[in-house]
């Protein structure tokens, strides 16, 4: 039997777990706010490592709001840390999620059975996030999600430097390339307006979820796919963006 290196028998896993799909219609979708409820763990976690450095802690609002965007963007305007304290809240926040708050997070009602539905579909599924990625492939992972997914896609490790220039649109992009997608034949899933201008940018459709941390009135602005309330309600506007049923519906015509 031949030797194999455990990066190949890594991937083999990988070949083994997630369908091989020649299907060109992709769905990428956002992590925190759409696929997993943080329960607090981000906002609480953001007030603490504040707290614990002796800063002032914004509103519950104003921490909602912080979900969503890079973490030193946050900071630096919407908590207005000063520049220099940046990296120790940053590493503050960080353990404290690690140690409590992917434990605490959950996958909203409903989006484990969809995953499970749209792969039986033959559809790609990837995630563009601007969590880290590393801790995106954890918490995926720790909630039994990460078996769906073709790639995980999300922000550099080093949450101490600034944001990227392009932000969402670079992580979606990403997810694109990986996975050999076309925009018309792809559609992306989140929760917050940096979700649809990633996509937009990328000439992608974008289908909010009203379960995540969009502000009252957030989504009205945006030129979306679809709003939707429920998981069946999601699938539904999936495929209706992807025009998947009316795909299915030729390929039988053409066998009979």
């Amino acid at each position: 039997m031949p030797a194999y290196s455990y990066e190949f028998l890594a991937l083999k896993t990988i070949w083994e777990t997630v369908p091989v799909t020649d299907s060109p219609e992709l769905v990428i979708f956002d992590l925190d706010g759409t696929l997993v409820d943080p329960a607090g763990s981000i906002t609480g976690g953001i007030a603490h490592a504040l707290a614990a450095h002796g800063l002032p802690v914004p509103d519950g609002a104003t921490l909602s709001s912080m979900v969503g965007p890079p973490l030193v963007e946050s900071l630096r305007r919407l908590a207005e840390v000063p520049a220099e304290a940046i990296p120790a809240v940053v590493h503050s926040y960080r353990q404290r999620y690690i140690s409590h708050g992917m434990a605490e997070s959950r996958p909203y009602s409903g989006i484990p059975e969809l995953l499970e539905r749209l792969r039986g579909r033959g559809l790609r599924l990837t995630v563009a996030t601007q969590k880290p990625e590393s801790l995106a492939k954890r918490l995926l992972a720790a909630h039994g999600l990460d078996r769906h997914f073709h790639s995980i896609h999300g922000a550099p490790d080093d949450e101490t430097l600034p944001p990227a220039p392009d932000g969402k649109t670079g992580i979606v992009r990403a997810a694109l390339a990986t996975n050999h997608g076309r925009p018309d034949a792809a559609v992306m899933v989140g929760d917050r307006r940096h979700d649809a201008a990633g996509a937009a940018a990328n000439g992608v459709a974008c289908i909010g979820v009203l379960w995540g941390f969009a502000p009252e009135g957030e989504f009205a602005a945006l030129d979306l796919a679809a709003v939707v309330g429920t998981a069946d309600e999601l699938e539904e506007a999936i495929l209706a963006a992807l025009d998947v049923g009316r795909a299915a519906s030729a390929q039988e015509a053409a066998a009979w």
